[in-house]
């Protein structure tokens, strides 16, 4: 009985070993080539659980998921003969895994590296046809449209990749360039700095003007308003006066005389001299003036 156990627990062990051995997984992401002794025989391996032949055949699975390279700076010279430092990164993915497998054995680093001197050989030249203000101003995908089509087309034939999207992080100028741009760009802003407080000036000299002018005809009115109203003043007065005088002119002439005398004998050491009879004198003798 005992021995029956064990055999049939070896039997269960082996066809679980050859289970596991013969049974492969592909999962959602993924994609595989199955081999016969190094030689692909299956391609294209769609995701779900699939069977194998132990020892005879291997399974590569390979992951199809959008990958990044990012690549190191580099310098490339533009076409107008000016040295940038481009710093980009590429998005690529495998769409033929048996081209895949037989262009980098499967090697993910080895993809890389055939893929960053391909990437940087197409930029320096996408960098060389355009000038470094259209490099700056145009938009960064109207850039890179023209080395993801090459290299697209030439990778797929070549390793079974494409490239999804070539983005580049920052542009830089090199340090000996860097130094005279900035120093032109100091100049222009120093030369328009200087043109602002010119105008400025100008302005300021004709606001400046046109006040004192609108100072001096104000002014002016001003003055012409007062004589006019000190004219009427004097106008009214002088009728008042006169109307006055008209009522009463003894009345008057006695008012203006002891107006007279009070301002004449104002202080002690005024002196006049003038005849007693005199018709300055006539209401000190006669209260009539006779």
């Amino acid at each position: 009985m005992h021995t029956r156990s064990f055999v049939a627990l070896g039997f269960l062990a082996g066809a679980a070993l050859l289970a596991s051995s013969s049974l492969y997984v592909v999962n959602e992401t993924e994609r595989a080539i199955r081999l016969q002794f190094g030689e692909v025989v299956e391609t294209d391996i769609q995701p779900g659980l699939r069977w194998k032949i132990p020892v005879y055949n291997t399974v590569r699975l390979f992951d199809t998921r959008v990958q990044t390279l990012d690549a190191r700076p580099s310098r490339y010279l533009t076409g107008d003969r000016k040295g940038v430092i481009v710093d980009s990164f590429v998005k690529w993915q495998i769409v033929d895994v048996t081209r895949y497998y037989e262009a980098t054995a499967g090697d993910e680093q080895a993809a890389m590296r055939l893929i960053a001197p391909r990437v940087d050989e197409s930029l320096r030249n996408e960098f060389g046809r355009r000038t470094l203000v259209e490099i700056v101003s145009e938009q960064r995908d109207e850039l890179m449209e023209r080395p993801i089509e090459e290299l697209t087309a030439a990778l797929r034939r070549e390793m079974g990749v494409r490239i999804l999207d070539i983005r580049v992080k920052q542009i830089d100028l090199p340090t000996e360039v860097s130094n005279s741009v900035y120093e032109r760009m100091r100049t222009e802003r120093q030369r328009e700095a200087r043109e602002y407080r010119a105008q400025g000036q100008e302005q300021a000299e004709r606001i400046r003007a046109a006040a004192d002018r609108n100072r001096e005809v104000i002014l002016a009115s001003a003055q012409r308003d007062s004589e006019i109203l000190r004219g009427e003043g004097d106008a009214e007065a002088a009728r008042i006066y006169a109307e006055a005088f008209q009522q009463d002119a003894e009345f008057y002439r006695f008012t203006r005389s002891l107006q007279a005398y009070r301002e004449s004998f104002n202080s002690s050491g005024d002196i006049l001299v003038i005849s007693p009879k005199s018709e300055f004198f006539r209401y000190l003798e006669s209260s009539q003036g006779r």
